[in-house]
């Protein structure tokens, strides 16, 4: 008989995958997946993960998880595959505490992390896999679906009910529409990239969290989101507008290429994206507008420069 530590089976799935039971759980986090760190029963550490997303999807992220490591970059190594328990996709890999948010929303703290995104995403670009389907709801801007969000069964019947501002709807609306419009290609890139997901010691990077959220999208979309949410602590929002061209200038000169013009306008589009979507759902289910405040501030500017 194991004692139970952990909810939902996931006690049993340690013991076999890990081949040691958890005795003690160190933190835990159910935001989006369920995220325990726990010792086991033999003196190590682990993260174990619970998610709600295909198995295939999140097979395909811990395998690039994986590859990182290898190559050096700061990310936690998987210390299994992925497999089913209960309906969810479980995963354990290393506890790696310590680092520090950086909070800072300035240019200085943009360059830094434009810099690390860049590094990220010459790696990234080196995989060949299977597109990691679904696309995050925050970045799904290119679904078939009706809206300019993505069908939802948790957010369309709470709209339904409480409605959202028309001029919200309006900007989503003009941001897709330069979105979906690009002949861009997709490469794969880490699709939340926010500085709560980050941890830096003594300025240098010390570990990167949430691969889940990897995305098939064109480089600059994927780049111009960051540079929208990068300085996001706790909540969702945008950075300064001149941060975030500093995070884009960061990119392109780390990378080697200066974006063209399509490229700009893409990068400022998706820039709006991931707060367009927090704002939606900060109005639906009557959050502090955090992000509703930062869309009104500057989502006439950053559509000017994306030519929207």
């Amino acid at each position: 008989m194991i004692a139970r530590v952990l909810p939902d089976g996931l006690d049993a799935w340690c013991l076999a995958a890990l081949e040691s039971a958890p005795v003690e759980v160190l933190s835990v986090s159910l935001r989006v997946s369920r995220v325990f760190a726990v010792r086991l029963d033999d003196g190590r550490e682990a993260v174990v993960k619970a998610r709600e997303h295909p198995l295939a999807r999140a097979a395909t992220c811990v395998g690039v998880q994986r590859r990182l490591a290898d190559a050096g970059f700061p990310v936690a190594r998987p210390l299994t595959g992925v497999s089913a328990c209960r309906g969810l996709a479980v995963h354990a890999e290393e506890h790696r505490p310590g680092g520090s948010v950086v909070a800072d929303d300035g240019p200085g703290a943009a360059t830094a992390s434009g810099r690390l995104f860049s590094r990220a995403a010459a790696l990234l670009g080196r995989e060949r896999v299977a597109p990691p389907r679904p696309t995050p709801d925050w970045l799904d801007w290119g679904h078939a679906g009706p809206g300019p969000w993505a069908p939802s069964a948790m957010f369309d019947p709470q709209q339904e009910r409480v409605g959202l501002p028309a001029p919200l709807v309006a900007l989503a609306v003009r941001a897709r529409r330069r979105l979906v419009g690009t002949p861009l290609p997709p490469v794969l890139g880490h699709g939340d990239w926010e500085a709560q997901n980050l941890r830096w010691s003594g300025g240098e990077p010390y570990v990167v969290h949430d691969w889940d959220s990897l995305a098939l999208l064109p480089e600059a979309a994927l780049a111009g989101a960051a540079a929208g949410v990068f300085a996001s602590a706790v909540f969702t929002t945008l950075a300064p507008l001149d941060s975030s061209a500093a995070f884009l200038e960061a990119v392109q000169a780390a990378g080697g290429r200066a974006f063209d013009r399509e490229e700009v306008q893409v990068a400022w589009a998706a820039s709006l994206w991931p707060a367009l979507h927090r704002a939606r759902v900060e109005l639906l289910f009557d959050l502090p507008q955090v992000a509703v405040a930062a869309v009104a501030a500057q989502a006439e500017e950053r559509l000017a420069l994306a030519g929207a």
